[in-house]
């Protein structure tokens, strides 16, 4: 039995302030000196990257459709861990689900089985005792769920908010807080289809963050709000762990080929540089606090593989689990700025460009030649590449008539159609991440449409039997993504497929394949150890120090 003071953020519908409110809440009690923790329901990896830079270390997502939803609970409390606070971020409205399981994948239905109270934000701006109507509701509508108060946003006036309160104090409803008209408007920088990435405006983002923790400070009853959250019960069972599958077995491909099968590399038949020792785990990652480096351990006795991992100085554009799920599999994670960053870390054994890549900045993108060069040296190699979302068309030939890294025989092109949903597929080839036959479930977010040319190979087959992606050599790329954890295997298997290749080294665009390229400082090591084993280890970047001009 864990326990988490915990609460949830949700609303009745989209566009009632959830957001805000949740990641303002997060930065001011963070203000207070205490440890939080933010997750975000569904795959938004972009809400979840904003309660991330207001708690100071990861957003987490929660996404019972990408893995399932027996591991939801054991991922809160790893992600939780040695917080005095975590405040869950909903999605849509309290009770809404995409793909129609409310009662598998709604802000509800994992607000019950994490036995979480929630508070709902509302909008008043044109409603007056009506709030009382729709509040009870929403209390009633599901015993499960445990409605602990609301927040109240966009009130006119103190007419209008004492209006609210009898209203609310009849039902016997606390209202925890009452954020004004002007309160929230505009503190996170927007655009067309919501807030606009974290990753890439550092300064503004952090400072919408702690004006959005100054508003709820002073609007919001916080000590009478953390009460609620203390009053949550342990919840039973074991924090998820990114732990080897080989610990109690051989890996799924220890009598496979290396895994792309189109065009094999002349080191085919060799073995791995480093070989798993099935009697031998790696080093653990400390739950909450993000990677860590694994320690020297017995039976490995060469360093472990480079994997660089497409990123900024404040987030990276995977989830937070698959760069632990990548150390715990051993390999060394180094991140890289596809934006700022003209090489590729030295010694890099494979690349992950994750979906959380903004296809909004294919001008800064497009501007970065020598990354581009140095990425499509790379990809030639044959070793293993891995890009999902946006990380493909930065891949591609070109995106919008601008040139990108030239590895995709394809164009994008923006549309002002956003795609998002579920989807399923199989995987078409034998590649570093997949075995052919492969069956995921992952998530399409895009606006863009990355048109291939004739007689490419597929990476998926969608359920309907429609191609999707690419594969070529050890290039895996396609506008689907994945969450690692749902996928088991898929780190070890991509790291596994980097360690086979010997000499693995980043080239610099026309250089001589010999010439290894220094390690850029702008690439931070993302994994730190910790002194105190027992402490959290946070990855904490101060985003104005580290915008460079």
């Amino acid at each position: 039995m864990t326990a988490v003071p915990r609460l949830a953020v949700s609303a009745p519908s989209s566009g009632h302030g959830k957001t805000a409110v949740a990641v303002g809440l997060l930065a001011a009690y963070a203000a207070r000196g205490m440890t939080t923790a933010g997750f975000k329901v569904g795959p938004d990896q972009t809400d979840a990257a904003y309660l991330g830079l207001a708690a100071g270390r990861p957003g987490r997502n929660l996404d019972p459709r990408l893995v399932g939803a027996q591991r939801i609970a054991p991922l809160f409390v790893h992600g939780a861990a040695n917080a005095d606070l975590a405040v869950v971020e909903g999605t849509m409205g309290l009770f809404d689900s995409v793909v129609e399981q409310p009662e598998v994948d709604s802000t509800a239905a994992i607000c019950a089985a994490l036995r979480t109270p929630v508070v709902l934000v509302v909008d008043v701006a044109a409603m007056g005792q009506s709030v009382a109507a729709l509040v009870h509701g929403f209390r009633a509508y599901d015993e499960l769920v445990w409605l602990g108060g609301v927040i109240l946003n966009r009130v006119a006036s103190d007419r209008h908010e004492q209006l609210l309160r009898e209203a609310l104090d009849d039902i016997g409803v606390p209202v925890f807080g009452v954020l004004r008209r002007p309160d929230l408007s505009r503190a996170l920088p927007a655009r067309e289809h919501g807030i606009v990435p974290v990753a890439h405006g550092s300064v503004e983002a952090y400072r919408g963050v702690r004006r959005l923790g100054e508003a709820i400070a002073e609007a919001v009853d916080l000590d009478r709000l953390l009460s609620l959250a203390r009053s949550a019960p342990r919840l039973p069972g074991e924090a998820w762990a990114p732990d080897p599958p080989w610990a109690s077995e051989q890996p799924p491909w220890a009598s496979e080929q290396p895994p792309w099968a189109s065009e094999q590399p002349p080191w085919a038949s060799e073995q791995p540089p480093w070989a798993p020792d099935p009697n031998v785990r790696v080093a653990p990652v400390v739950p909450g606090g993000g990677p860590v480096t694994p320690v020297a351990l017995p039976g490995v006795g060469v360093p472990r593989p480079v994997v660089a991992v497409a990123g900024s100085p404040t987030v990276t554009y995977s989830y937070p689990e698959t760069v632990e799920l990548l150390v715990a599999a051993g390999a060394e994670v180094r991140v890289v700025d596809p934006l700022r960053d003209e090489t590729l870390p030295a010694g890099v054994a494979a690349l992950v460009v994750g979906g959380g890549l903004p296809e909004s900045y294919a001008e800064e993108l497009a501007a970065n030649r020598r990354l581009c060069g140095a990425v499509s040296d790379f990809a030639r190699s044959g070793r293993p590449v891995l890009a999902e979302g946006a990380g493909a068309l930065w891949l591609a030939r070109e995106f919008d008539g601008r040139p990108m890294c030239g590895v995709l025989d394809a164009s994008g092109t923006s549309t002002a159609h956003l795609v998002a949903g579920y989807r399923e597929a199989t995987a078409r080839a034998n590649t570093p991440v997949a075995r052919l036959g492969t069956r995921v479930v992952g998530y399409k977010h895009h606006s863009a449409v990355l048109q291939p040319r004739a007689g490419h190979t597929p990476a998926w087959t969608w359920s309907g039997g429609a191609p999707e992606g690419f594969v070529w050599r050890g290039v895996h790329a396609s506008q689907l993504i994945l969450h690692w954890v749902g996928v088991p295997g898929i780190a070890h298997r991509l790291v596994t497929s980097a360690a086979r290749i010997p000499d693995a080294r980043p080239f610099r665009p026309g250089a001589d394949p010999g010439t290894v390229v220094p390690l850029s400082p702008a690439v931070p090591a993302f994994s730190v150890v910790p002194a105190d084993p027992a402490a959290v280890p946070v990855v904490v970047v101060d985003p104005v120090g580290q915008v460079r001009a």
